[in-house]
């Protein structure tokens, strides 16, 4: 039984104290993911275990698995709701963003680790989208409160970008590749066959995650209605899920969407059935982060990356602080979001496991510099987590983009300010009670006035200035609309 009983030993008695180091790392702003990543390191090759780990595929077929059931669970915890604000931007950011902040990495490769054009732009595809294991955690465990922009902004963009780094991958490998079908075309067939993979990825991606969706929301509320336990449901949703991923990858696909599309359309089509799961589901998530940061520690070989250690992390720096705030400056600027707004999006630009398993394509295809590519993408996640991830909750209270909590009285009046008024009162008559000059459109009421000021769908914490003073928005309607004023006199 030795076989079974020290490796089921020594694999429990590491994700144990990896869980327990995490939950007092939590604590003091340290990322819980990367404890799982450091005990891989530690029981590896280089670290006190020395355990030789080697596996590619198996760490491969892991990664993928874990990733489709943490977005999963991450579609299953997004509300349609979110869409009023944040659709339109975090599109763009998933796609235009993530080639751009491809593109723009692609030149640090270049200059910093002396790549040919193709393995950069290679470089720069995987390590091109945020993750949503590590966006979904560490939003969840940085104990503050986002405004409703920001934060459905970073949960969609999140659980959508990864199909476009896929789609990038998949493609440079198959121009670099030796022998490749894509690489034999002309350059003209070349790229005609890149456009067709690309509609192929995101419409069978979309349309079979879309109908699956709907399909098992009807079965969740047929068998949810049959008292069946939150253990079993889960069970089932994430069995589904899995389904949907393969099946969708195997028709030439993105699972990844498919299976985000399949939790969102679920969770929203048959919330009251689906509630019941969600406690279970977070435990799945939480394994398979687990599995896959401890498994992706292990493949790890610190003592081979020194040599690139310098260029590395430059690529790193590069995206974190050139690349991705460019590429979300561009792509927000149609959508009027705050200077302070833009920047903390730009920051939280977190890499996690997406990149070290899109860094596997290439050793699994042979693809030119596949080993260099895949230890930078593990220097640029490292230092994504650390030096992003432990900073969040600070930074977004340092740039106000944080709602107040409601037992501290002195933030609160700073959002929200110090006099309530009625959002039906006509903008004029404030003004004339107040002191404050007549703005046009006077006759409108203060909500209204507020809604054309601010020019794009409110949220929560919004504030307009008038004159001398601030209106803020202290609530909101179901359907979006100012339910609730504050004004804030200055002086």
């Amino acid at each position: 039984m030795d076989i079974l009983n020290l490796p089921l030993f020594a694999a429990a008695a590491l994700v144990f104290a990896s869980v327990l180091a995490g939950l007092y790392s939590a604590r003091i702003g340290f990322s819980f993911l990367l404890v799982f990543l450091f005990a891989g390191l530690l029981a590896g090759e280089d670290g006190p275990g020395g355990y030789v780990f080697n596996d590619v595929r198996m760490s491969f077929w892991v990664g993928n698995v874990a990733l489709a059931v943490i977005l999963l669970d991450g579609g299953l915890r997004t509300r349609f709701s979110t869409f009023r604000t944040g659709l339109k931007p975090a599109a763009l950011l998933a796609t235009l963003g993530v080639a751009l902040t491809a593109c723009l990495t692609a030149l640090a490769g270049m200059a910093m680790l002396d790549l040919p054009w193709g393995p950069a732009l290679l470089l720069g595809a995987i390590v091109g989208s945020t993750d949503a294991a590590a966006v979904f955690a560490l939003l969840t465990r940085s104990g503050v409160t986002l405004n409703e922009r920001v934060a459905s902004t970073l949960e969609i963009e999140s659980g959508v970008n990864d199909p476009m780094a896929v789609y990038l991958t998949i493609g440079m490998i198959g121009l670099l590749s030796a022998g490749s079908a894509t690489a034999a075309l002309p350059g003209q067939q070349a790229f005609a066959v890149l456009a067709l993979t690309f509609v192929e990825q995101f419409g069978w991606g979309t349309a079979i995650g879309a109908v699956s969706g709907l399909a098992c929301a009807e079965l969740l509320r047929q068998v949810a209605a049959r008292d069946a336990g939150g253990g079993v449901l889960a069970l089932l949703l994430t069995a589904a899920g899995l389904s949907v991923f393969a099946g969708t990858g195997w028709l030439g696909g993105s699972g990844f969407l498919a299976v985000y599309l399949f939790g969102l359309i679920v969770a929203n089509r048959a919330a009251a059935a689906a509630a019941p799961a969600l406690s279970a589901l977070d435990g799945y998530a939480w394994l398979a982060q687990a599995g896959m940061f401890v498994l992706l520690g292990l493949l790890a070989t610190p003592t081979r990356l020194l040599p690139e250690l310098l260029p590395a992390l430059g690529v790193a720096l590069v995206l974190m602080f050139i690349a991705r705030p460019l590429a979300v400056a561009l792509c927000l600027r149609p959508f009027r979001f705050s200077v302070r707004e833009t920047t903390f999006i730009a920051w939280v630009g977190l890499r996690g496991a997406v990149p070290i398993v899109l860094a596997m394509f290439p050793l699994l295809a042979g693809t030119p510099h596949a080993v260099l590519l895949f230890d930078v993408a593990f220097v640029v996640v490292l230092t994504s987590l650390l030096v992003q991830g432990g900073t969040i909750g600070w930074l977004a209270r340092r740039l106000g983009v944080v709602l107040p909590d409601s037992q501290d009285e002195r933030a609160t009046r700073a959002v929200f300010r110090d006099f309530e008024l009625d959002p039906r009162l006509p903008v004029g008559e404030v003004c004339a009670f107040y002191g404050l000059p007549r703005p046009e459109d006077a006759s409108l009421p203060v909500a209204a006035w507020m809604e054309r000021a601010i020019g794009r769908p409110p949220v929560v914490g919004d504030a307009v200035p008038l004159g001398a003073a601030v209106l803020a928005v202290r609530a909101l309607e179901p359907d979006g609309r100012i339910a609730g004023v504050g004004l804030g006199l200055s002086g």
